[in-house]
């Protein structure tokens, strides 16, 4: 397109020069003409009429005096005559052109502009002519001047481009060599991180190539969340099945042992039939069988919190209506006083029920476990508050205790599954680790939050629900 663009110009520029140069040759002409006029009365023949003046070289004059039709040309040496074959060429030549044209091509003198004039005093006329060389000339010369501006400006322009370009890919190349390094990382096991980013002066705002590098590392920084949190959720996982495996075993080998011991003792029964034998065999089978349907009872507990978790990632598992969270405050901490009769309970509600939409068994089950854990983690003494308020738009309930408080190290993986502050397993201070993972479940589902906030002397637990606006006055 550039080059046809210059092409043009080139061409244009000849025309407009040649049209120009032919109007100046005409001019020249003329004015050769004005200065022949008056001499072809005084002379005889065109050569004499050449040679009384200074004409300009190859000026051409063919004139018909008293001697007969003459003609002479303008050499380097002066005029000469033309001969008697040279004037039939030209005449022959002249009846050939077009009338209408100006130029004219003549036998051994080349192409010519030609125009006839009146001879003074006579009715015949003289024609004066002069060569196209120069202007031909002058045109080629533009010619070859502007193809070969064009040739070069084109060579230039396809280096500039050249280098324009690869300055302009580079961008792109970084962004191939980043996806290729990409590419070739095992991404399928293990803690997968991608460290690999498009450089900061490759990627600009500014730019489509720019912005494509700033997509890719954006793409990056996605994907490296993504399988960093791919890793902590296989982590969790493998955690997940290892504490339930502990806690279904633990039961297991309960009722094991006490379903051995219970059969044993039946078996000395039957070998020994004294009352005394039999009475200890039905006293221990008696108590075996109490501690297994404990421990069943335990397993049950464990499996109806896992299913009650899976129903709850499901969206499943919740029945709406219309709840009032400060009887569920009143009724918990009513059920919380006789299971810890060594703490000390206190609850502040609003003279006015706090309603929202929910499932009131479910958030039943969120204070219950908030106020366990607070009497399991607190000694013998504290005091643990429950509060209940309407701030805004949201039903505010808040679980205080003055106890030692939480232990930074596991505050960040306290509403986890199977977390726990105390990491024993003992049944009176560790749990299972599935309260707090549990009444987190239940206030996502309510599209409310759940937070702590701990030292020591001061634990608060903070839900925040959506509420129902206040009846206006």
């Amino acid at each position: 397109m550039v080059a046809f663009i210059l092409v043009m110009i080139g061409i244009s520029t000849s025309a407009i020069l040649s049209q120009v140069l032919y109007v100046n040759l005409g001019a020249q002409v003329d004015e050769a003409a004005s200065s022949i006029q008056p001499r072809t009365a005084f002379q005889s023949t065109a050569e004499q009429v050449l040679q009384s003046g200074f004409f300009d070289s190859g000026t051409l004059l063919v004139m018909n005096s008293r001697s007969g039709i003459t003609g002479a040309v303008v050499g380097d040496t002066g005029a000469r005559a033309l001969t008697d074959d040279d004037l039939g060429r030209i005449a022959d030549s002249l009846q050939a052109a077009d009338p209408n044209a100006q130029t004219v091509e003549l036998p051994n003198l080349g192409e010519y502009l030609v125009r006839s004039f009146p001879t003074p005093g006579s009715n015949s006329l003289f024609l004066v002519g002069l060569p196209l060389s120069q202007v031909t000339g002058t045109i080629g010369a533009i010619l070859t001047t502007v193809a070969l501006v064009t040739a070069g400006g084109l060579l230039l322009l396809a280096v500039v481009i050249a280098i324009v370009i690869r300055l302009g890919l580079r961008p792109l190349r970084a962004v191939a060599e980043t996806a290729t390094r990409v590419a070739s990382l095992r991404m399928d096991q293990g803690d997968v991180s991608i460290t690999e980013r498009v450089p900061a002066e490759q990627v600009d705002a500014h730019t489509e190539i720019g912005q494509v590098g700033s997509a890719l590392n954006t793409l990056l920084d996605r994907v490296d969340a993504s399988l960093s949190a791919r890793q902590r959720n296989e982590e969790m996982m493998r955690r997940f099945v290892a504490d339930a495996s502990h806690e279904l075993r633990t039961p297991l080998a309960s009722i094991r042992g006490f379903s051995e011991l219970s059969l044993r003792a039946m078996r000395q029964a039957q070998d020994d039939e004294s009352r005394q034998r039999i009475a200890l065999a039905v006293e221990t089978t008696e108590q075996s069988l109490e501690r297994i349907q404990a421990q069943s009872l335990r397993m049950t507990t464990l499996v109806e919190d896992l299913l009650l978790l899976a129903r709850l990632d499901e969206g499943q598992e919740l029945v709406y209506g219309s709840v009032d969270l400060t009887r569920l405050a009143v009724e918990a901490v009513g059920d919380a006083r006789p299971a810890g009769p060594d703490h000390s309970w206190t609850i502040d509600v609003p003279d006015t029920p706090v309603e929202l939409a929910g499932d009131a068994s479910r958030l039943h089950q969120v204070i219950a476990n908030l106020l366990a854990n607070a009497r399991t983690h607190t000694p013998a003494g504290s005091v643990v508050a429950v509060s209940v308020a309407h701030e805004g738009s949201e039903a505010v309930l808040r679980v205080h205790d003055d106890g030692p408080g939480i232990d930074p190290s596991v505050a960040s993986q306290l509403f986890e599954r199977f977390a726990r502050a105390d990491r024993s397993r003992d049944r009176k201070t560790g749990g299972t680790g599935l309260g707090l993972s549990i009444a987190k479940a239940i206030v996502d589902a309510h599209h409310g939050t759940i937070t702590v906030r701990s030292t020591p002397g001061d634990t608060t637990f903070e839900v925040r629900l959506p509420a129902k606006p206040a009846d206006p006055a």
